[in-house]
């Protein structure tokens, strides 16, 4: 099964686009559908983003590095 997440092509390769959402959201002690309500998402948007299934806008991802008070790099990286 190829991995998930999206897929940035770059010269030299294709680099995919991670998160910690996951990991951040057990740091706060925190649930998908409270950090949903906190961004005005859904928790399948959640869910979708955290699985690397779903890109979010720059929006939203500034969003939600804003409720973990953190630099979007800190939430979004390439791998």
């Amino acid at each position: 099964m190829p991995p998930t997440g999206i897929l940035i092509k770059k010269q030299g390769g294709v680099k995919m686009i991670k998160n910690n959402i996951k990991v951040l959201r057990a740091k706060n002690n925190m649930t998908q559908e409270t950090l949903a309500e906190k961004v005005a998402a859904t928790r399948q948007t959640i869910l979708a983003i955290e699985k690397g299934k779903y890109s979010p806008s720059l929006k939203l991802a500034f969003k939600i590095a804003k409720t973990f008070k953190v630099g979007i790099e800190k939430v979004f990286y390439l791998k």
